[in-house]
Parts: structure tokens; C-alpha cells; sequence
């Protein structure tokens, strides 16, 4: 299954810009609410050291790309709507913004944290600040009480009434219920479980409950990560200072502007940036006029130096590595070569959930038939046969072994 990470927030927040830096897209932007109407979607990369070092051998990646060490791998991102209060209710553009985000795996929650806009996305009047903690807050009941409403469909009261005497099929009709907003049974159990309405007759349930149980599908099954924007603007840092205080949650500063800017000069072969990076090189100055070199020096030092890159990259790498749990493998033909039928060295690198199996793996992201047709793989680092239920570890080089 391709993991897809949703760019959520308010109008006017720069969840376009931020997809733009991410996947050099072209997407419109603009200081207006409600630019983005149908969802947007782009290819962006995670980053990791690749393991060509480490084996002391030139790659030739194919489903990724090798950069000065660094393995990029691909993931999809989808730019939907800006979701304003009451969106679960139809307003702005809520009911189409919840319909996108219903293919999202987990969310980048797009915060302008210099506070000025209001929760529409219009300019606050006369230079009165907004919290952006706020955000957060009227974000999550929004997608919350989302939930809630799909539950509610379709007489919930008599829906309760018939589970009542058969609270075992709870776990499979809530699974029906929810379908389409990608979630499976576990996760439906799991919130079951931490919201302690695992053993409570379903008749029961009061509304603060399903309340509950809603919040806590949704944390499980589309977790949020934030990313406070425009870092570099006024107010910025001390507002950073007080959602970190206010939220337990992780908030990583960006500039995505500051990004695409990047990586566009890059393109250009203007500069050398790799993103991620905390410096670039100029390599073609001709091209830059005395504005833009003012521009791209002042990046440099307000956003660069201070936050150790423009946080774009660390976001993307945070959402996937570490809410999402995945890890790289590199599966190999040859295992002395470490290379693919064709001679590519290191050809493909695949993102797998923590936990995978090795036979899961062969069927889901290699193919289906070679996993009915299974035997063993090998470890390229200690030569050792691993078996079907090995637990695949991050970067792993393994070779697989079928009886075709």
C-alpha cells in the first residue's frame, strides 16, 4: 500500500508553498483564501544516509536517486483545501477538504506561526495577533468531530441498539462504517482500548463518548505532525517558543518559501543545494542580480544558520521515520555485487513499516508471485539465511531466494 501524507491547515497558512518546495511543483499560490480548491498532488523525497558508503560501492540507484551519500526516496504528499472551523459541517470548503483527506495516511499540519491570520485566512485588522496554538486546536475537533459524523451516519441510535446483544461485531461494523477514510481493524481495536470503551455495551455509549473514541481514531489512524512556517517573520520565534510550550506534541520551524527558493536557484545549476542542508554553494553568480543575492544571502543567515536548514526536509524525514515508523531495504540479486540481474548496484530501496516480515514484504512491495514461491533470503552483511518470519531491520541489503 503507498503511504500518502496529507498538508493540512488553514487558508493562506502555505500549505501550497510547502508542496511546492517539497516536489518543485507548480502550484498556485496566493495571500487569498480558498486559492487551493481541487487537492494537489506531488512527489517529494525522504532522506537518508544511503548505505552505498557503508558497502564501499558506486550505486546505481532506480526508484530513487543517490546524492552525495544520501539515499532520496519517493513519497506522495496531497495539498487539499484549507479547513476553517466548522468545516465537518459543510463550511468554506470542509466538505470537499475531508473527502480529499480521507486517502491521507497521516497529516503535515501547515501553521502560519507569525499569528496573522485569523482562522478564515484573512489578514488580522488593525496588527492584532491571533495564537497559532489555536490552529492546532480548531484543526484537530475539526477532523475529530469529522470522524464522529461518519460514524453517525445512517441511525446511529439503532445502530448502537442492534450491536447491544453482540458486542463482538462492534470492531466489524465500525470497520464498515469507516472504510473510507482508510483505517483497518487494528486501529479500530486500538482506539477501542485507549479510549476504555473496550468492554462498554455500544446502547450505552454517550455522545462525549463517540467523541472520544472519534479523537482517539484519529490520532491513531491519521496522526498529525506540525510544522510552524514563515519562521523567518516577525513574532515567529516567540510564538514558536509558546506552542512548544502549550503542545506536547513535536513542532519543527520552516520556511517553505525558503525552500522552493532553493530549489529552484538549484534547477537553475545557480547554487549546489542539497536539501536538507544547512549551507549552499554559488556556482554560477553571473546569473544572480544584486536582489537576489541579497535574497539567497539573507536566507543563509535568518533561516539556515539559526534552524540548521529551512526545516522542509526535516519535517518530511520526522513524518516518515519517525511518525509513520518506517525504514529503508535494499533488496539485491547478487549478494557479492549487491546488484540487481541487470548489474545495477543497489538499484532499489523500499520504505516498510517497523515490524514487516520478510515474507510480507516480498509480497507487498516486490512482487506476489515471488512470495508464493518463497524460500529464504540472505543477509549481504553476514552471508546468514533469513526465513520467512524475519523481522526486516532499518537498512537492510538481503537477497531473496525463490524456487523459480
Amino acid at each position: 500500500m503507498t503511504l500518502i501524507v496529507g498538508i493540512v491547515g488553514k487558508p493562506s497558512s502555505g500549505k501550497s508553498t510547502f508542496l511546492n518546495a517539497a516536489c518543485l511543483t507548480n502550484v498556485k499560490v496566493s495571500e487569498l483564501p480558498f486559492t487551493t480548491i481541487d487537492a494537489n498532488k506531488g512527489v517529494a523525497y525522504v532522506k537518508e544516509t544511503c548505505v552505498c558508503g557503508e558497502m564501499e560501492v558506486k550505486d546505481d540507484p532506480k526508484n530513487s536517486t543517490c546524492v552525495n551519500g544520501f539515499r532520496f526516496i519517493p513519497i506522495n504528499l496531497l495539498d487539499v483545501a484549507g479547513l476553517v472551523p466548522d468545516a465537518h459541517m459543510g463550511k468554506g470548503l470542509g466538505n470537499k477538504f475531508l473527502n480529499d483527506l480521507a486517502k491521507a495516511d497521516m497529516l503535515i499540519h501547515i501553521i502560519d506561526v507569525t499569528g496573522g491570520l485569523d482562522k478564515t485566512g484573512k489578514a488580522v485588522k488593525d496588527g492584532k495577533k491571533s495564537d497559532p496554538y489555536e490552529d492546532v486546536l480548531f484543526l484537530e475537533k475539526e477532523i475529530n468531530l469529522w470522524f464522529k459524523d461518519i460514524i453517525e451516519r445512517e441511525d446511529w441510535s439503532r445502530f448502537k441498539k442492534a450491536l447491544a446483544s453482540d458486542k463482538r461485531k462492534i470492531v466489524e461494523e465500525l470497520f464498515k462504517r469507516l472504510s473510507g477514510v482508510k483505517i483497518n481493524k487494528k486501529q479500530v481495536i486500538s482506539s477501542l482500548r485507549t479510549s476504555g470503551l473496550e468492554n462498554k455495551n455500544p446502547a450505552s455509549w454517550s455522545d462525549d463518548d463517540l467523541v472520544l473514541f472519534s479523537s482517539k481514531l484519529r490520532e491513531i489512524s491519521k496522526p498529525i505532525l506540525y510544522a510552524a512556517n514563515k519562521i523567518d517573520k516577525e513574532k515567529s520565534l516567540e510564538n514558536l517558543n509558546s506552542l512548544k510550550e502549550k503542545s506536547s506534541s513535536p513542532i519543527i520551524p520552516c520556511s517553505a518559501l525558503a525552500e522552493h527558493v532553493l530549489r529552484n536557484y538549484d534547477k537553475k545549476e545557480i547554487i549546489k543545494y542539497v536539501p536538507g542542508s544547512n549551507d549552499f554553494q554559488i556556482i554560477n553568480k553571473d546569473k544572480l542580480n544584486q536582489k537576489e543575492m541579497e535574497l539567497i544571502q539573507k536566507i543563509k543567515e535568518n533561516i539556515l544558520k539559526p534552524f540548521n536548514g529551512t526545516g522542509v526536509q526535516q519535517i518530511l524525514n520526522h513524518a516518515i521515520f519517525r511518525i509513520a515508523d518506517q525504514i529503508c531495504v535494499y533488496p539485491v540479486t547478487e549478494i557479492n555485487t549487491l546488484s540487481d540481474n541487470n548489474d545495477n548496484i543497489l538499484p532499489d530501496v523500499f520504505l516498510v513499516k517497523k515490524g514487516t516480515l520478510l515474507r510480507n514484504f516480498v509480497g507487498e512491495k516486490i512482487h506476489s508471485d515471488l512470495a508464493e514461491h518463497f524460500m529464504f533470503g540472505i543477509d549481504a552483511r553476514t552471508k546468514k539465511r533469513l526465513g520467512e518470519n524475519y523481522e526486516l531491520k532499518h537498512n537492510d541489503i538481503i537477497k531473496i531466494v525463490t524456487s523459480r
